[in-house]
């Protein structure tokens, strides 16, 4: 028995009771990093915990990839890939570009996936053919854009700082090509892209967590998302999304 769309959201509602009570309410931050900061707060082991218990009573043999707790069962047909909040630096800010992810794979593959932002009350989800919203304004499936042109493209990326090198330059190279770029948003920027609003999100050194949910959401909107070397993202790394293929194939060919 697969998932349906009623356990997403029973899952995505349990994580939603621990993170939106300690959005903008100063919550202790922990540093995960000695080097640097990566930081993680209480509402993001709360709320892997409340969706790793609902998978594991409802299905226990599948496996878990999360980013807060251990990995279980990686090996398994079936395997959850769980970011509880994506954006933990928005969230501590009180940025509302943070959200929930959870990713279903099949036999290694990015099948279904929900993005919850509990502030806004926007959900995103890929059923395994078609990928929906669902906000305060309506609920409808959505579909990326057909921008014909990277000169007519908005991009998006975490921040120009997170590329180094000749990474640096090759995403310096996609930007100064587009007719609009921003910075910041995280998970949020590939919804955006998934529903139509944005052409293009380019980043780097993302884990399996950061992408497992949204692969599906945009694959099934009918985007593109690859790996800058055009290889299957469900491992993360280097990470193009696009919502047509003609701003894919010229944005890559900078890329590689």
């Amino acid at each position: 028995m697969l998932p349906d769309r009623a356990f997403f959201d029973a899952l995505a509602d349990a994580a939603r009771r621990e993170t939106l009570p300690r959005f903008r309410t100063g919550t202790l931050v922990a540093n995960k990093l000695s080097g640097g900061f990566d930081p993680v707060t209480e509402a993001d082991r709360a709320a892997e915990t409340a969706i790793r218990d609902l998978i594991t009573v409802s299905f226990p043999d599948h496996g878990v990839l999360g980013e807060e707790h251990e990995s279980v069962g990686l090996d398994r047909e079936h395997v959850w890939v769980i970011d509880p909040i994506d954006g933990t630096r928005a969230f501590i800010s009180g940025v509302p570009s943070w959200g929930t992810l959870i990713g279903f794979y099949s036999n290694g593959r990015s099948v279904m996936g929900l993005m919850d932002q509990p502030f806004t009350g926007e959900r995103y989800f890929a059923d395994g053919n078609n990928a929906w919203y669902r906000g305060p304004d309506s609920e409808r499936q959505i579909r990326t854009r057909d921008c014909a042109t990277l000169a007519n493209a908005t991009l998006f990326t975490t921040s120009p700082h997170i590329f180094e090198g000749n990474d640096l330059k090759r995403y310096r190279a996609v930007e100064e090509k587009v007719q609009l770029f921003r910075y910041g948003m995280d998970c949020y920027a590939y919804t955006l892209l998934a529903a139509g609003h944005i052409d293009l999100v380019i980043e780097n050194n993302l884990k399996p967590y950061d992408v497992g949910a949204l692969i599906a959401i945009i694959e099934q909107a009918g985007g593109i998302i690859t790996t800058w070397e055009g290889g299957r993202p469900e491992a993360g790394g280097s990470i193009i999304a696009a919502g047509s293929r003609a701003v894919y194939d010229e944005a890559i060919a900078y890329l590689t």
